[in-house]
């Protein structure tokens, strides 16, 4: 395979998995989880569902996983198959499968058995990893086919990229740290929806017109969502502000305001959402732009935190 047919294969793959999120919220949002009964993978005992809102949602999400799974397992055999052979795309690339067989059995798992809220939300949080290794495998893909055209001997080894320059150790510990909280504020994000709590805050960016609301029933974890974003979005500048000062990688740079434009671009999302709150027809997109955003904000730290490694070590 070509580098740029293998470019495609894993563009298609991150794509692939960007749908199964968002085929996952919707599940959520519209309360279509039992759409199919307890059957799996079938649906009420069909392979082809009878016609309901609930179940062609649920159905929907379970196909566009299936042919998630086969472009997943394609990548990894043609991953493998290279020559020479890359470890760095044999990471991403197993990585992906391996997290999209997880989140697959947590998923059959809250079909067939009766699933707390806390596990659903950890259900999330896996398939945003799997989404992270297409990311990050696409994002090698793009080096390989570059080093590939300009004639490097060993194109697969390459990961530096051109004019590279070297970074401090402690910048990756720092985005390593910055990326590991994002990920414990997106796990409460996701346990919110599943609670349906998020209507414990009313207002923005007050909840229920007070700095700190009366912590009770669903207040509580939606409160507690608000402040690790706003958390988030402070260890972001800081974060933007060190890469700006310790790095004297353009691409660094860039990636880290990306991060920075998108935790802004998420904290306004939220704003939506609570705004679209009792309106559910509008409430469904909101919430997909929401998850859109955190998904795409978390693969740019995830980036952030392999090309900061990579570069200290040059």
């Amino acid at each position: 395979m070509t580098a740029k047919r293998f470019r495609i294969l894993s563009l298609l793959s991150c794509i692939g998995m960007l749908l199964v999120l968002l085929a996952g919220v919707t599940v959520t949002n519209t309360g279509s989880g039992e759409g199919c009964g307890t059957d799996w993978p079938l649906c009420h005992g069909k392979f082809i569902p009878a016609y309901t809102l609930e179940s062609m949602i649920e159905y929907s999400h379970r196909f566009v996983t299936g042919i998630e799974g086969l472009l997943v397992l394609a990548t990894f055999v043609f991953a493998f198959m290279m020559r020479p052979r890359s470890r760095e795309a044999l990471w991403y690339s197993g990585g992906a499968l391996a997290f999209t067989v997880v989140q697959a059995i947590l998923g059959m798992m809250a079909v067939i058995w009766p699933t707390s809220d806390a596990v659903m939300a950890i259900h999330f949080g896996i398939s945003m990893i799997a989404f992270s290794f297409t990311w990050l495998l696409y994002a090698w893909a793009k080096r390989y086919e570059k080093a590939q055209a300009e004639g490097e001997p060993n194109p697969a080894a390459v990961h530096l990229g051109t004019g590279a320059a070297r970074v401090p150790a402690a910048l990756y510990k720092w985005v390593l740290a910055v990326m590991a909280y994002c990920y414990v504020v997106v796990y409460i994000g996701a346990y919110v929806r599943h609670t349906s709590t998020a209507g414990g805050c009313i207002g923005w960016p007050l909840c229920n017109g007070e700095i700190v609301p009366e912590l009770t029933g669903a207040t509580i974890p939606a409160f507690i969502h608000r402040v690790a974003a706003v958390l988030l979005f402070f260890a972001i500048v800081a974060m933007f502000l060190y890469v700006r000062k310790a790095s004297g990688s353009r691409e660094l740079n860039g990636i880290a305001a990306s991060a920075l434009g998108l935790v802004v671009a998420q904290i306004l999302s939220g704003w939506l959402l609570t705004v679209t709150l009792h309106n559910e027809d509008v409430y469904v997109f909101t919430a997909l732009l929401h998850t859109i955003i955190i998904c795409i904000l978390f693969n740019a730290l995830c980036l952030l935190a392999v090309r900061a490694y990579q570069l200290s070590r040059r």
